[in-house]
């Protein structure tokens, strides 16, 4: 069986330790090399998924993405934050990261997480995204990110208003084509068309604009699962 290959950043030693025991307690998983700072990256081999810390001393997470990303559009990045890095967490999507978990997550959660995203998925925690955009909001610190266009919601049909909100909320596809009475197939159409509009680079991205632009609020994520 190939398994999962995980690299490891993050500048506390103990950190990466216990992730990488985790980790190789998998018969899916093992970890391929750890890192203890943004900075090297870059020189490091291939690994399906990369653990990313966002602070660290020298290259912070989100420029070392930036430079994995384009050295190897192949790796899928999981940024791993505190309530502390608010201001970075938006940057850390635009960089290119597939999601991010917060630290304290659970050792199931994290395992999810990786294999949702190697299996092509993005991963994004409702509960932390709502908490932490809206420190950003109330603190005019989302600095990193480029306001969304209002008006690309009117391009959307009512359906696909309403199968965004239902992403946002954390709903998979099954479950989104239980509540809309509709096919998988209507919902992968409709999916493809609310990235593409707007523009949306996957279901992470969706539910930070959904968040931006007023399709859910704070109270609605507070009370959602796992995209």
């Amino acid at each position: 069986m190939t398994k999962i290959s995980v690299g490891l950043v993050d500048d506390q030693p103990l950190v990466r330790t216990g992730f990488a025991m985790l980790i190789n307690s998998q018969d899916d998983m093992e970890t391929s090399w750890e890192a203890s700072d943004g900075a090297e990256v870059p020189t490091l081999t291939h690994a399906d998924i990369v653990l990313m810390d966002v602070q660290m001393p020298k290259v912070n997470g989100i420029e070392a993405t930036r430079a994995l990303l384009r050295s190897d559009a192949d790796t899928k990045v999981i940024m791993l934050t505190t309530f502390d890095d608010q201001d970075f967490v938006s940057g850390a999507i635009e960089a290119g990261a597939s999601g991010f978990l917060l630290k304290d997550a659970q050792p199931e959660e994290l395992l999810h997480a990786i294999r949702l995203v190697y299996a092509g998925q993005a991963v994004l925690a409702p509960k932390a995204t709502a908490r932490v955009l809206g420190m950003l909001k109330n603190q005019g610190v989302d600095k990193h990110v480029e306001p969304p266009d209002q008006g690309v919601l009117d391009e959307l049909t009512p359906r696909e208003h309403e199968v965004l909100r239902l992403i946002a909320l954390g709903l998979s596809n099954e479950e989104i084509a239980v509540a809309e009475y509709v096919s998988m197939a209507t919902v992968k159409t409709h999916v493809r068309h609310i990235l593409m509009k707007t523009n949306s680079r996957d279901r992470v991205h969706a539910v930070l604009f959904a968040y931006r632009t007023g399709v859910v609020s704070t109270d609605e994520l507070l009370s959602g699962g796992q995209v």
